[in-house]
């Protein structure tokens, strides 16, 4: 997927990571709980760090302060428990930022990984900034082997957990809002890597990539524009049928899902 692969930045190894270029700045990324971690990680796991790497919304220029979080990535040359104690002081500080855990693997897991985070791979090699060390994506070779099937497998897994909240939500405009609010950046990834299966470039932003799929695979993008602009301010949840779009949102993923099923299931060659 070379094509999709975006030029990463240089790496960092000390200072202000921000202000090196390695991240074009938004003023809704807390930048300094970044850079204050990532002092804290390398004081506390010494030469066996070798990188730590942003992904996500924040480094593709989506981020949104109140739905977003902040996704690392930490390579580390080996993780044993002891080393895990070790930094668990940092990551309690992170938590108290209110962020997630990074994620820690050691390169030789990262590379031997290629073939099962197929989709969460493509997308962190696809958009990410090295705050330090080495940039141990730039030639990172993943195969696309089990991407098709990976692909479905997302779908339908999200698919039914959406139809289980749903049901739960069902009676409750302000929980069908919260549900679709929260699973909207989830599913919108997976029509991307749906547009890929298919052959199709898939461009990064998420209204684009809706538009795309929408084309693509035949159904009504309405539901997920009304969601995204509520997301985005742009538009008020009170003053719409949040029933009326959950409906028409369900819908959307079933026909994606249902399209991607019928590509694996289709002869002759496809390609990602």
């Amino acid at each position: 997927m070379a094509e999709e692969v975006l030029a990463a930045a240089a790496p960092a190894a000390a200072g202000n990571v921000f202000n090196r270029g390695i991240m074009v700045a938004e003023s809704k990324v807390p930048t300094k709980s970044i850079e204050e971690f990532v002092s804290r990680l390398r004081q506390a796991a010494g030469p066996n760090l070798l990188s730590v790497i942003l992904y996500g919304s924040a480094a593709a220029g989506e981020f949104d302060l109140e739905f977003s979080d902040i996704n690392l990535l930490c390579i580390l040359g080996e993780a044993s428990f002891q080393t895990l104690a070790s930094l668990a002081p940092v990551t309690d500080w992170w938590h108290k930022q209110k962020q997630p855990t990074p994620l820690l693997m050691t390169s030789a897991e990262l590379e031997r990984s290629t073939d099962v985070f197929v989709i969460e791979l493509m997308d962190i090699q696809s958009h990410h900034r090295v705050l330090y060390g080495e940039d141990v994506l730039e030639r990172l070779a993943i195969s696309t082997q089990f991407h098709r099937v990976q692909v479905e497998y997302e779908l339908r897994e999200k698919l039914l957990l959406l139809r289980q909240r749903m049901l739960l939500a069902a009676g409750n405009d302000g929980r069908l809002w919260e549900l679709m609010v929260r699973s909207l950046s989830a599913f919108t990834a997976l029509f991307r890597h749906a547009l890929l299966v298919v052959g199709e470039r898939a461009p990064a932003g998420k209204r684009e990539v809706l538009h795309l799929a929408a084309s693509r695979f035949g159904f009504d993008i309405s539901s997920f524009e009304q969601v995204l602009n509520v997301r985005e301010h742009k538009a008020k949840s009170k003053e719409l049928d949040a029933k009326d779009i959950a409906g028409r949102y369900l819908s959307a993923v079933e026909q994606v899902t249902a399209a991607v099923d019928k590509i694996l299931d289709s002869p002759g060659p496809r390609s990602s």
